[in-house]
């Protein structure tokens, strides 16, 4: 017996939206609990995907030169710092503007290894 793909995606939706509304009824700690694991899910599926992205440019990263490699993993490093440490960052007015710096500089730094390797 085949099922639709629709459908069988509606179900599987369904049947977390009752796994969800069931924990959330019995305490927040079960509710922490599933939103840690989905937050887990969400930086191992983001590890996955920059890992294959690597894999796939690894050329281009690597014909970058030392100092704009340095740039890039840099940015990416300090980004992936801010992100991990966003609550600790936002407990305060100061740290908000700090983390917000910090992800600014993050972007352009990313932005400005893309764009000298656009000019000839």
């Amino acid at each position: 017996m085949t099922i639709n793909t629709n459908l069988r995606n509606a179900v599987i939706v369904l049947a977390m939206a009752g796994v969800i509304y069931a924990l959330g009824s019995t305490g927040a700690f079960a509710l922490s609990t599933l939103v840690t694991a989905i937050v887990l899910g969400f930086f191992a599926a983001s590890a996955w995907a920059l890992s294959r992205f690597y894999v796939e440019h690894r050329t281009g990263i690597e014909s970058l030169g030392v100092r704009r490699r340095a740039i890039l993993y840099g940015a990416l490093g300090v980004a992936a710092l801010a992100v991990t440490a966003v609550a600790r960052f936002t407990a305060s007015g100061l740290g908000t503007v700090i983390w917000l710096v910090l992800l600014g500089c993050c972007v352009y730094a990313l932005y400005a290894v893309w764009r000298s390797t656009r000019q000839y």
